[in-house]
């Protein structure tokens, strides 16, 4: 457990020599949503891993913080001056805020199906909509179907064609509430994407939701040099559906950043 302003975070050092590779997970998973691409990350890099509060072994937040200095936090705890960040969905959007932050302290981005402060129509649409009742209810398993609908449609959008991605869902409701208003930022950064100066990589899912697939085109144009490539069997979950396809990419970013 790693101490953090008013809280701690579970965080995994695997240890070895080199520039660390970081992993940030996503909203829709846990820093498990890593494990199929572990094992060939870790015969090659030292990677550290950890969960964000409320997610996985981190215990909820008690009060508003910086997800940022969280994950500065973890850096200074294991002693990491500068590291390549491979950051998915809320994951990617820390890292993109963190290189904003600190971009001495990053040597690579590699973005995965990345979300994005600023971009407009991210947090809102049907979901969302169709979310508030289900959460008033209690409806947990109408939450799981409704998610899976929505970012899982290659897995068939359902819980009982991809139980893996359900129970990543699944696992990650009572964060979502823990943290509803208690995450904060810095200035919105879609319109500071070409602050960024540190190589990028970013993969999109075609079969994500069409606003998260415009959003990581339109961020991709505006980053230096950002490699874009597109995965066509991914959806919001790439290291389920293409482990070894991901894994190669990360491996073909840090070649780049190191």
């Amino acid at each position: 457990m790693v101490p953090v302003k008013d809280g701690e975070v579970w965080a995994d050092d695997a240890g070895g020599e080199g520039l660390p590779l970081v992993l940030l997970h996503p909203g829709v998973g846990d820093s498990t949503v890593w494990d199929p691409v572990l094992p060939e990350l870790r015969a090659r890099y030292r990677v550290i891993r950890y969960d964000v509060r409320g997610y996985g072994r981190s215990p909820a937040p008690t009060v508003a913080y910086s997800p940022v200095e969280d994950l500065a936090e973890v850096l200074d705890r294991f002693e990491v001056e500068r590291a390549v960040l491979v950051g998915s969905s809320m994951g990617g959007a820390t890292s993109v805020d963190f290189a904003l932050e600190a971009p001495g302290r990053v040597a690579g981005l590699a973005l995965f199906v990345p979300g994005v402060s600023g971009y407009e129509g991210l947090d809102s649409g049907e979901f969302f909509e169709r979310l508030g009742p289900l959460a008033e209810a209690g409806d947990t398993e109408g939450i799981v179907r409704l998610g899976l609908a929505e970012w899982g449609r290659a897995g068939g959008g359902t819980p009982e064609s991809d139980p893996v991605a359900a129970e990543l869902c699944r696992a990650v409701l009572p964060a979502w509430f823990s943290n509803a208003g208690r995450q904060f930022t810095g200035p919105p950064a879609f319109e500071r994407l070409g602050e960024i100066s540190a190589p990028t990589l970013l993969a999109l899912g075609e079969q994500d939701r069409p606003v998260v697939v415009r959003c990581n085109e339109e961020m991709a144009e505006r980053i230096p040099g950002c490699r874009l490539v597109r995965m066509a069997g991914s959806d919001h979950y790439p290291t389920l559906r293409e482990p070894e396809h991901v894994a190669r990419l990360i491996e073909e970013l840090y070649a780049e950043a190191a």
